[in-house]
């Protein structure tokens, strides 16, 4: 069973993925919010497919119900207990969203080619199921005709896509460690998180050099 995280340019991002990756690791999954579990057919189709659906409460709701906190993780333990003694792949995109000059531009991203990563959603992945996983597999992305939209992947636009693959350990002082509540857990994981961000976004100053975007 592995985490995967991959940077996030455009939708294409997620066939390309689950396409290179075929058999050589499980579909992978995605956390998904539980409210999301009543979109008509697709909600319907992702619970059908065993996607993990989630339950978090946000920093304000738990300061009025303090009672409450702890109660999202278990909700989210309950949902991987069926992966439990199988193979999965659960993936997270650490940008949250996908890159754009514009979100770069807002953030103030300290990266060339990335947004900021969020550290939190890879940590409550492990915190929820980190027994479970084996290894991270760090994806790297590269478009040399620029990030495509999804039309242009049905027409036939897309030419070119380079995909690098990284497996990497999953320190074992990350495992079984709350992200909200430990602050000096949460320093060290959004310090390590940051340092592969940093490495990926060499890899694809590299990728441009060599690769050079096309027109």
């Amino acid at each position: 069973s592995y985490l995967v995280t991959s940077n996030h340019q455009s939708w294409v991002d997620i066939l390309v993925l689950q396409y290179v990756l075929n058999r050589r690791i499980r579909p992978l999954k995605f956390f998904l919010k539980r409210e999301l579990i009543w979109v008509p057919v697709i909600g319907l189709a992702w619970w059908a497919l065993g996607f993990p659906f989630m339950k978090r409460y946000s920093k304000a709701y738990l300061a009025k119900h303090p009672e409450k906190k702890g109660e999202d993780l278990l909700t989210t333990r309950r949902a991987c207990a069926r992966f439990r003694g199988k193979p999965t792949a659960i993936f997270n995109f650490a940008e949250g969203t996908r890159f754009t000059p514009a979100k770069h531009a807002q953030q103030a991203s300290p990266f060339r080619h990335l947004l900021k990563p969020k550290a939190g959603g890879i940590a409550f992945v492990l915190d929820a199921m980190g027994e479970q996983l084996q290894s991270m597999v760090n994806v790297t992305i590269y478009y040399p005709q620029g990030a495509p939209g999804f039309w242009d992947l049905l027409c036939g636009r897309v030419g070119e896509i380079h995909v690098l693959f990284e497996e990497l350990p999953i320190p074992e002082q990350f495992i079984g460690h709350s992200y909200d509540q430990d602050e000096t857990y949460r320093a060290l994981f959004q310090s390590w998180v940051n340092t592969l961000w940093t490495q990926k976004d060499a890899t694809l100053e590299r990728l441009k050099l060599e690769q050079p975007e096309k027109d």
